[in-house]
Parts: C-alpha cells; structure tokens; sequence
C-alpha cells in the first residue's frame, strides 16, 4: 500500500467503484416505486444512508491511499464484489421473502465485510502514523456495533410484534444503526475525513452527484417502458424533455458556481482541524441530502413517465396528489436545500435563490396535488430554471472570482512545495 500524494486526482479503479453503485441507486428507486407508501419510502432512504456510508469509505481510502496500485486493486475488486451483493441484496433488507437466502442477515453480512474491508486499510495507516491502538480499536467497533442492529432487526422484531408494531420496531432498529456510524463518525473517525488531495475530494463527490443525475435520467427512460412494452407517445415526449429540463437545472444549480467554489474554499483551508470539518460538513454530510433528492426525483419521474406512457390515462395524467408531490417536489426542495446548506457552511454566504425555490414549491403543493402529473411537472421545470437563471445572475463576481486561472496555478504551485 502507498500513501497517495497532494495531488492526486480520481483514479479509474474508484470510477469502477461507481459502477456498481449506479446499479445500486437503481435498486434503491426500484424497490421504492414497487411499495409507494410512507413507511417503505423511509426504508428506502435508510438504505440509501447506509450504502453512502460505504461510498465515504471508498472515497476517504482513495485520498489516503494509491487504490490504483499494489495490492488494493485486488482488494477493491472483492470489495466491490460484496457491494455489488449488497446491492443485489437490498429488496430484502428489511423482510426475509419465501425462499432463498435470508435477505436482512446477508444485507447485513455484505455490510460488515464492506466496512471491516475499508477499516483494515485504515488500520494500517494508521499503524504507520503510530496513532494509538485504543482510539483505533473504538473506531473499528462502530461498524460491528451496527451490524449487530441490524442483525437484531431482522431477528427481533417478527418474534414480539406483528403487523405496524413490527415495522416500526425494525425502522428505529435500523435508524439506531445508522447514528451509531455517523455519530460515532463525527466524533471518533477522523481518518476518514483526512484529505491529502482537496482536488481528489471534490472529484469524487462530483461525480457521485453526476452518478446521481444520472439515474434520474434512466428513469426517464425506464419508467415508461415504451421501447418493450409501449408505443412512444407525445405525452412521454413532453414529459421525458421537461425531466431532462429539471435534471439539467440541478446540474447547473451545483457545478456552474457552487461546486468550483467549495472546492477551492476546502483548498484554502490548511489547517488539519478546519479541513477536516470542512469535508466532513460540506461534502460527506451535506451531500447526502442531495443525492437522496436526486433519488427521489428519480422515482417520481419513473412513476409519472409510467402513468403518462399508458393508454388507459388522460393525456395529461392523473392528478399528482400529495405522495408523489412529496416525492417529486420534495426530492427537487431537499436537493436545493442541500445545495443553500452546502454553500452557508463552505463559502459563509446565504444563496437565497434556491431558497426561495423551496418555499414557492411548498407554497404551490396543496395547488400542485390537483394538477395533472404533466402540469405539476412543468411547473417543476419553471421554477427550477427560474431558480438557476436567478442564481447565475446573482453570482456574477463569485462566478468570476471561481474561475480566475490564479487560482489552478497557486494551487499547482502548493502541490509542487
């Protein structure tokens, strides 16, 4: 194993790493759209916390070390075999279905071996920088301790309750799991968020986010199954270029301006303490919330494009109704709230357009539930390119300031000291 350098950037081993959670984001949005209630939805977003816990993990190991060489490409391999298991596993995570292996015990084992993979590597680095064996061995615990959770959710709960009671036993089961790594995290794993490389950082967070759109933009063309099931339709026309509108608006709304810059605002800041917090805060914490709104966006489209592809509906589709604009204006408000919390924490200023977004789009939804799906996603569409345009207006200096070269050749400059 070898330390990576100052300047590294994203190597092609960790993009293969992605591939396999772009297949597991699509099983994340599948198992939802099969069981569209409240409770399964927030089942869904705790496995989607619990899958980017172990995307941190492959993306702190890819600044501390050289994946890309030695033996971690081998290791990376397996890894990647276990997660792409883990992914396979997800439609049962919570209840062991007729037949086969039980789902929530191997969703739970492929966890550990993920995470005890990852702290294995961390373990020797740490070894090298001689940091004490008692502190080490308490961060090691944390991802036991929540393997253990989930363990005992899918053993407890189907012998002392039934029906509600189970779920929601099993839910705060899984919810304990997940605070025992992120708290656990922020106050005992450090290594985790010890950038060598700002540059290797905000690439790979980049392109999770791109990942992310991404597969908004297969349940555009999923959702409708018009090219095995269904004939292509004008309604599906209009509703596949208003998604594609509102997923490029989010794209623009985070890398024209707001991603250069805090990664540059993470570059300046070279005490360990501060850019550690800073990585941890605006990028491990806060890009979780956008990546669950993409998410979320992905399975409204692949509902709404669904409904509007088949014959038996009104041209312009059902109304929305209040699920589904939870689902698909609340994944577009979490995204841009993410975004207004991201710049706030990183560049101490307050972006307002998005902001102002969010609360147009709550003040819009008891209107929005009786639209048509097509009407409330074009009024999606407005309001989010509204807000991009807005916001490129209002971001005229730190646009420029963001893209000066100064900044690239000091940087480079630092590297080489």
């Amino acid at each position: 194993m070898r330390p990576a350098p100052p300047g590294s950037r994203t190597s092609r081993v960790e993009l293969f790493y992605d591939l396999i959670f772009v297949f597991a984001f699509l099983t994340v949005t599948d198992l939802t759209s099969s069981l569209a209630t409240v409770p399964d939805l927030f089942g869904a977003l705790l496995v989607l916390a619990l899958l980017w816990w172990c995307w941190t993990g492959f993306a702190a190991l890819g600044n501390a070390v050289r994946v890309d060489q030695g033996v971690l490409p081998v290791v990376g391999f397996v890894t990647a075999a276990v997660t792409f298991l883990l992914a396979l596993s997800m439609p049962g995570a919570f209840r062991d279905g007729p037949g086969g292996i039980d789902g929530p015990i191997f969703f739970a084992g492929c966890y550990f071996l993920v995470r005890a993979t990852q702290l294995v590597v961390f373990g020797w680095l740490h070894r090298a920088d001689r940091t004490p064996l008692r502190r080490w061995a308490l961060v090691a615990v944390l991802p036991v301790v929540a393997t253990g959770l989930l363990v005992v959710a899918a053993t407890v709960p189907p012998r002392i309750a039934d029906g509600v009671a189970e779920d929601r036993l099993r839910l705060c089961l899984w919810l304990a799991a997940l605070s025992v790594e992120y708290v656990g995290g922020v106050t005992l794993g450090r290594a985790y968020w010890t950038v060598v490389s700002t540059g290797h950082w905000a690439d790979r967070h980049a392109l999770i986010v791109l990942v992310a759109l991404g597969e908004s933009i297969i349940a555009l063309g999923i959702g409708p199954k018009f090219v095995t099931e269904l004939p292509l339709s004008w309604p599906v026309v209009v509703a596949a270029l208003l998604g594609v509108a509102v997923a490029s608006a989010l794209w623009w709304a985070y890398f024209d301006t707001l991603a250069l810059a805090v990664e540059q605002a993470l570059h300046r800041a070279r005490e360990p303490t501060a850019r550690r917090r800073l990585a941890r805060d605006a990028y491990t914490y806060l890009h979780l919330p956008m990546i669950a709104g993409i998410i979320l966006l992905a399975l409204g489209l692949e509902d709404l494009l669904a409904e509007a592809a088949s014959p038996g509906e009104p041209a312009w589709g059902p109304p929305l109704g209040w699920f589904w604009i939870m689902v698909l204006w609340g994944g577009v408000g979490l995204y841009l709230l993410s975004l207004v919390a991201c710049g706030l924490r990183a560049l101490r200023v307050l972006r307002w357009p998005p902001l102002a977004a969010v609360l147009l789009l709550a003040v819009l939804a008891p209107v929005g539930v009786r639209l048509p799906e097509l009407v409330a996603l074009a009024v999606l569409a407005v309001v989010c390119v509204a807000t991009v345009v807005t916001q490129t207006l209002t971001d005229g200096e730190l646009r420029r300031a963001v893209r000066q070269e100064e900044h690239e050749v000091e940087g480079t400059r630092w590297r080489g000291r």
